[in-house]
């Protein structure tokens, strides 16, 4: 078998050696060293450990060893919620998944101005950012064809989108010159706003013709061997990693 280089590379970024991750499991060094060097998948119940561990999921570490029907039975259980409209998730919710982020903020939007609504917003994203939390705000480019598609889609008028973008960035401004916060705006065609607080999301599907807050929500928890919360995490990495660093 080759080596699990996806396991190696998780491994390094969070900064654990096999032993250490071997006394964590409770198991031989020469064992989760073997796990490397072969790509020999571990026990389920330690997949899951090493998993959680890493933060990482299971179908990304050891993309055989789940049978599909196992991954879509997870993923299925990934989905805490579903909204029929975004403006229908509870506010206390919102507050919850905000308050409680140690690790990810990540926001992909056009607009998004009705986290504004959240008082102390940015006070609370500089104290995350404080913390070690990575804050990650991406906001659609006002004069890319995709965001003026948008704005004749949703019949309110050919500029009235980028006008709004506009005011999100004036709000979010503040937090330009805070370490941890990034703020980047990107010209995808935006098939759905992400919200991400560490290991829970709320995703918003856009539907042509609606506003996004008449538009469904769901809210997921990631589960090491589910598929759900990582196919929108990468996406949402995707169009982050071609997005520009606003300039104000």
């Amino acid at each position: 078998m080759a080596p699990n280089e996806r396991l190696r590379d998780a491994l390094h970024r969070q900064g654990v050696t096999p032993a250490a991750l071997a006394a964590h499991l409770k198991v031989d060094p020469k064992t989760a060293e073997r796990w490397i060097s072969t790509g020999r998948p571990p026990h389920p119940k330690t997949r899951h450990a090493i998993a959680a561990r890493l933060g990482e999921s299971e179908r990304y570490l050891w993309p055989e060893a789940l049978p599909k029907e196992r991954q879509e039975q997870v993923s299925e259980s990934e989905v805490v919620h579903v909204y029929p409209h975004r403006s229908a998730v509870p506010h206390d919710l919102w507050d919850r998944l905000l308050d409680q982020a140690a690790e990810h903020v990540d926001m992909l939007v056009y607009v998004g101005m009705f986290m504004t609504e959240k008082p102390n917003l940015l006070g609370l994203l500089r104290e995350k950012a404080a913390n070690g939390a990575r804050v990650r705000l991406a906001f659609g480019d006002r004069d890319c064809p995709a965001v003026i598609q948008r704005s004749l889609d949703e019949g309110i008028g050919e500029h009235t989108i980028s006008a709004k973008i506009d005011h999100a960035l004036a709000f979010f401004k503040p937090l330009a010159d805070v370490p941890g916060v990034e703020i980047r705006t990107h010209a995808t065609v935006l098939y759905n706003s992400v919200y991400r607080f560490d290991d829970e999301m709320i995703v918003n599907p856009h539907v042509f013709g609606k506003l996004a807050s008449h538009a469904p929500a769901l809210h997921l928890r990631r589960l090491g061997a589910g598929d759900l919360f990582t196919t929108y995490a990468e996406s949402f990495e995707a169009v982050w990693s071609g997005a520009q660093p606003h300039e104000w």
